[in-house]
């Protein structure tokens, strides 16, 4: 197995003897999201086990409680009728969620590459689509390109590409700006650590400024902010902007 970092991106490349499959290239982001899933599968399988309808346990009080939340969001959203997107809209937040703060215990987040954002934008995308289509029929979702007036159908039909591109921008630009804020602000107090205990004369000074001391703590602080506020909130506006856009095209 061979390592090959390409900037900011570690590729595995498995030589294999196989020579229907040659060589199979699997992704720092792959393997991480691959992780997170098991996580939420594990946890998921753990939280709905022995169920009961009496005297249930913490964990089942949990579980019932994180099925109720997620219900109230969707039928909150887009209504009773929608009931059957809590599934989906459920494993896209906790996907997203797990995904974004999975940073904390040092592991490349798969919503830093903006493939992942962009495959659910995706998804989300054929959704509001098929929901157009399903209200209006084929014909009507064709239509709705030339209102108001058929000159506007260049302009409506950017706006309708823009949706999935914009919900992916706007969260990969949230996660990996957090990512880079906190990387030069370790790479800044490593740099002040060292200039501070430099100042103490002796080898005390020059073993101490090799010692990234302001390392300590401040970055946790600010990893509150960066990774789990904005980590949750990104997650949070995803899911509200997919319920709405699913909602919205079903009264289009």
């Amino acid at each position: 197995m061979e390592v090959d970092i390409t900037g900011a991106r570690v590729f595995f490349t498995i030589h294999t003897n196989i020579p229907i499959l040659g060589d199979l290239q699997i992704s720092e982001t792959l393997v991480v999201s691959w992780l997170v899933l098991i996580l939420i599968t594990g946890l998921c399988i753990w939280l709905t086990r022995d169920l009961k309808t009496e005297n249930i346990s913490k964990r089942q009080a949990v579980a019932e409680m994180l099925v109720e939340t997620a219900n109230n969001f969707v039928i909150g959203n887009m209504g009773e009728s929608f009931r059957y997107f809590v599934p989906f809209v459920a494993a896209l937040f906790s996907t997203s969620v797990v995904s974004n703060l999975i940073s904390l215990v040092g592991l490349r987040s798969p919503t830093a590459d903006l493939s992942t954002e962009a495959a659910w934008a995706v998804i989300v995308f054929i959704l509001i689509t098929r929901q157009k289509i399903k209200t209006g029929g084929v014909g009507g979702y064709l239509k709705g390109f030339t209102q108001p007036i058929p000159v506007l159908t260049p302009f409506n039909i950017l706006s309708e590409l823009a949706t999935p591109v914009s919900m992916a921008c706007r969260h990969f630009g949230n996660i990996l700006s957090g990512i880079v804020i906190n990387a030069l602000i370790y790479a800044a107090l490593a740099v002040a650590s060292s200039a501070l205990l430099g100042l103490i004369p002796g080898i005390v000074g020059r073993v101490l400024a090799q010692i990234p001391i302001l390392d300590f703590g401040i970055p946790a602080i600010l990893s509150v902010y960066f990774d789990w506020f904005t980590g949750v909130m990104q997650a949070y506006i995803f899911c509200m902007l997919t319920t709405l856009y699913i909602a919205n095209a079903a009264e289009a």
